[in-house]
């Protein structure tokens, strides 16, 4: 059996939120494995939080192309939020952005690096082009830290494109895929089992528990497929991704969502 080191209770306390003693447990009876650990506390029915945020500052920075058919999103990362919120690196993402990562890109960012004193680099990129729809780009301005651009088959007014950029921008947990279909197939059924060993757990028998599981999948298809979810803003329309793209005549073909730390 491996040790059970302070570093993997540690870890398993920061993803999770549990105390010292219930993850050293849990460790110990999954054979020291972290993500197998995260799925002991679940299928006791133990809320878990398992969204760790990486610490690194930065922004993301887009730009759209004019045609309306293409947009790209860039991420840079530096040492504190002051130098990303400064002129020289939002130059070098647009610098990015525009030349896609060609050479100059990287000699950009050494400038900023050594103008700023602080490690400047770039971090992830997304281009999305639709050659017969739209694409949109929606940057949330408060924060300078999430882009995103999404890809429209259909006559999409810029409004309908901003309100798919608001929503993905908002809604939390990000969406794993657009369809059901998209899912990982080894997701939805791991989702699944943990689900039956949730209900088991109180005392419903196998049948029983198999129905709630199947409940508590369509919560988790609402959370985790884009098109499932329930718009963000119910006061413009009242329904979810699905009925609001078909309202517009439109289909998403595709979305690229980046935030710093993410």
């Amino acid at each position: 059996m491996p040790e059970i080191t302070a570093k993997l209770v540690n870890e398993l306390r920061s993803k999770t939120g549990q105390g010292m003693m219930e993850c050293k447990r849990a460790l110990a009876e999954t054979g020291g494995d972290v993500e197998k650990a995260i799925e002991y506390f679940r299928k006791k029915g133990i809320k878990t939080s398992i969204t760790e945020r990486a610490a690194t500052e930065g922004r993301v920075v887009g730009l759209a192309g004019a045609d309306g058919h293409s947009a790209a999103l860039v991420e840079v990362n530096c040492n504190t939020d002051f130098t990303a919120k400064s002129q020289p690196v939002h130059e070098a993402a647009l610098a990015a952005a525009k030349l896609l990562l060609e050479p100059q890109v990287q000699q950009a960012l050494t400038a900023t690096a050594q103008q700023t004193g602080e490690n400047v680099r770039l971090g992830r990129t997304a281009v999305l082009s639709n050659a017969n729809g739209k694409v949109g780009l929606y940057l949330y301005t408060v924060t300078n830290k999430i882009g995103v651009i999404v890809s429209v088959s259909g006559n999409a007014s810029d409004d309908l494109l901003r309100d798919l950029g608001v929503h993905i921008t908002a809604k939390k947990p990000v969406a794993l895929a657009i369809t059901r279909e998209r899912l990982p197939k080894e997701l939805v059924e791991k989702e699944r089992q943990i689900a039956v060993a949730q209900a088991m757990e109180t005392g419903k028998p196998q049948q029983i528990a198999e129905k709630i599981a199947e409940g508590k999948l369509r919560t988790f298809y609402e959370e985790r497929v884009l098109l499932d979810q329930e718009f963000i803003n119910p006061d413009k329309f009242k329904g979810s991704v699905a009925a609001l793209l078909k309202a517009n005549n439109c289909v998403l073909d595709n979305y690229a969502r980046l935030e710093v730390g993410q």
